[in-house]
């Protein structure tokens, strides 16, 4: 890529002077030229996009680098799986999926890491420190962190049972954070359906991508001060489920907000369709979830889900590979961060 960039705008250039000596010698250079620089800036545009073999050759041995890591992390706590993937959601989600969410305050910008969204309750960040420092060791000064977030994502849904992908990567990592951004652009468990559809929109994904993006929380657990309300005020939900839930999610506001409970009451732990049972069961945990399967212009896809798992896994692939094109920095925008959690 470093060498398509290179000829992208020291070939035009040369093609252009060429071009314009040549304009005068006859109708047939002239199309010739015109054509042929043309598709230099083409190829040169094109070549900036992300591709599934983009390490192949600089990095060898990356996926089993990342894999190894990531495999270590989830047998120390299954959980974390769940919380790998929704770093990927929360970095795209931010001005692209650029590695944005992975850096730490400074005295030029507030990170993403204190936003409402993230604040007491993203995680996996250590991992991906230790996925950094096994990558520089195999290939220095190659791999962004933002390709590693992607990466990791991926291998923590096949390590749950969920499908596999192959992963578009060539992205660089941003200078640069936005908490406000943070505030603004990750839906809240509080959102409503059209909220939702709304704020997928303005990514660029389709009502079919937020809910096939929305089974990722077939894994995971969430805490009690997320879906405390919904569990003692909404009439939208099963009776035992929501007296299950109580028993651990008090409903004095600031009493027990860390304690956990799983966002799929049926398989917890194993990446499935799942979730979509729950929703049309009225089991869903939190109110972003049974807005899914509400009354809705997206109930007969939740229903869809809930018995075609195979539909399920189709659509969730190309949902995470259409998120995984939001808005990356290629070419020579932004940098490869030796430390994920500071720029160079």
């Amino acid at each position: 890529m470093q060498y398509s960039m290179f000829c992208s705008s020291t070939c035009s250039t040369s093609l252009w002077l060429i071009f314009t000596k040549t304009m005068a010698s006859s109708s047939s250079s002239l199309v010739f030229f015109v054509v042929a620089y043309l598709l230099v800036v083409f190829l040169g545009s094109s070549n900036a996009q992300l591709s599934t073999t983009f390490y192949n050759t600089s990095c060898p041995n990356l996926f089993s680098t990342v894999k190894s890591v990531v495999q270590s992390a989830i047998n120390k706590e299954t959980r974390m799986g769940a919380s790998l993937l929704r770093l990927f959601f929360h970095d795209c989600f931010v001005n692209g999926c650029d590695g944005s969410v992975l850096l730490d305050d400074t005295s030029n910008f507030t990170g993403e890491k204190t936003a409402a969204p993230n604040n007491g309750s993203l995680r996996g960040f250590d991992v991906i420190d230790q996925i950094k420092t096994a990558v520089e060791k195999a290939c220095p000064g190659v791999v962004s962190c933002a390709d590693i977030i992607a990466i990791t994502a991926r291998d923590s849904v096949v390590i749950a049972g969920g499908p596999t992908w192959s992963v578009k990567l060539g992205r660089r990592d941003a200078t640069t954070a936005s908490r406000t951004a943070a505030n603004n652009n990750i839906p809240p468990p509080t959102a409503s359906l059209s909220a939702l559809i709304t704020s997928f929109q303005n990514q660029g994904l389709s009502t079919t991508d937020m809910v096939a993006l929305s089974g990722a929380h077939t894994i995971g657990q969430a805490r009690c001060t997320t879906f405390r309300t919904r569990i003692y005020n909404e009439s939208t939900i099963d009776a035992s489920f929501a007296q299950s839930r109580q028993s651990n999610c008090p409903n004095a506001t600031n009493s027990g907000d860390d304690n956990l409970a799983p966002l799929d009451v049926k398989t917890p732990n194993r990446f499935d369709n799942g979730y979509y049972t729950n929703l049309v069961n009225q089991k869903g945990l939190l109110h972003s979830d049974q807005q899914l399967f509400s009354g809705g212009s997206t109930n007969a896809l939740v229903q869809t889900y809930s018995t075609k798992p195979s539909q399920f896994n189709s659509d969730f692939v190309t949902a995470m590979i259409n998120m995984g094109d939001i808005k990356p920095l290629t070419g020579s925008n932004g940098e490869i961060r030796k430390n994920c959690r500071k720029t160079n």
